[in-house]
């Protein structure tokens, strides 16, 4: 591994850190934590979805979801809907308290991104995103 490609890993790593401590301090002030919150977006975006895809769908190992799911519920944003195609699957769903919550907080979140990443211009960050591509998608 040559020097550059060695500091380069260093510096990615340390910028998804940053990025990451920031994002979840920011979540920290919502009280909810960062795998909550992607569930929460996730039914906020993209509706009601069976509990055990949603793992898959944000990155979380399944055995996980259950207990997000079961925080989430106990704070009165989610509840389980049972299938009606097959009893075996039961639905993640927001209540009206999670949608108000995702309505009020989403913008504020996305707002937060924003000013992160807002020390790059549009052009560093469309160079950003391509060469990050570019190295997550390879085999």
């Amino acid at each position: 591994m040559s020097k550059e490609s060695l500091k380069l890993l260093v510096v990615m790593l340390r910028a998804a850190q940053t990025v990451e401590d920031l994002v979840k301090k920011d979540m920290r002030t919502y009280g909810i934590n960062p795998t909550e919150f992607a569930v929460l977006e996730l039914l906020y975006s993209k509706g009601d979805q069976p509990i055990q895809k949603i793992g898959e769908k944000i990155l979380l190992a399944s055995s996980s979801i259950t207990y997000v799911v079961d925080k989430l519920e106990e704070k009165g944003f989610v509840e389980r809907i049972d299938s009606s195609d097959d009893r075996r699957v039961k639905f993640a769903s927001l209540t009206k308290k999670g949608k108000v919550f995702m309505a009020e907080v989403f913008p504020k979140h996305e707002k937060r991104i924003e000013e992160i990443f807002s020390i790059l211009n549009d052009e560093e960050r469309d160079l950003a995103i391509k060469l990050l591509k570019k190295i997550g998608l390879q085999e």
